[in-house]
């Protein structure tokens, strides 16, 4: 049996994170890793209790959302809450790190951070990565992290297209392209 990669799994759990993002721009999600166990977890979104940027758009102030934590920030916060350790861990996260979250896991003695796309990389952020010592590595998810909706219509879809064959009449197929786009518009 072949297994999931340490990378692929913390990198996967940083993208189910993500999936609990409220914010409208970018949907990110973080995970803090001691020792091969997940000490913490954070995705962007309000603060606890606050007004929502997928409920009532986002408050930009100079190009950025003002009314968003960042998943990085979240996830140190919640340590800090539960008293874990950060000293010596690693982040998995879905984007890289604004440079305002850069300096936050410097000072929190987070030692590497994987991250699996680009966005907006700072070339400060990354000096200061390699000023601190900080291992950064490009880790690209490999799996596709799905809903339960979206793998319920690709059956669905997988279905309709197992009837098709070579004497399929027309208006059947015109029917099942039918069906196929109503399932593709949910």
């Amino acid at each position: 049996m072949n297994r999931i990669s340490w990378d692929q799994y913390f990198m996967t759990q940083s993208h189910l994170l993500s999936l609990r993002s409220t914010c409208t721009r970018l949907a990110v999600g973080a995970t803090i890793v001691r020792d091969k166990r997940i000490i913490a977890g954070g995705y962007n979104g309000s603060i606890a209790g606050g007004v929502h940027c997928a409920d009532e758009g986002c408050y930009v102030i100079d190009n950025h959302c003002v009314r968003t934590v960042h998943a990085e920030v979240n996830a140190l916060l919640q340590c800090a809450k539960f008293g874990a350790k950060t000293e010596g861990a690693e982040m998995y996260v879905t984007h890289f790190p604004c440079l305002h979250c850069c300096k936050a896991i410097i000072q929190s003695g987070i030692t590497a951070v994987y991250y699996a796309q680009e966005y907006k990389n700072h070339p400060y952020a990354v000096e200061l990565f390699q000023q601190a010592g900080v291992k950064v590595r490009h880790v690209p998810l490999a799996y596709t992290v799905t809903t339960l909706e979206e793998k319920d219509m690709a059956s669905q879809l997988r279905d309709l297209l197992s009837t098709v064959d070579e004497q399929t009449e027309p208006e059947d197929l015109w029917r099942l392209l039918q069906e196929a786009k109503q399932l593709l518009k949910r």
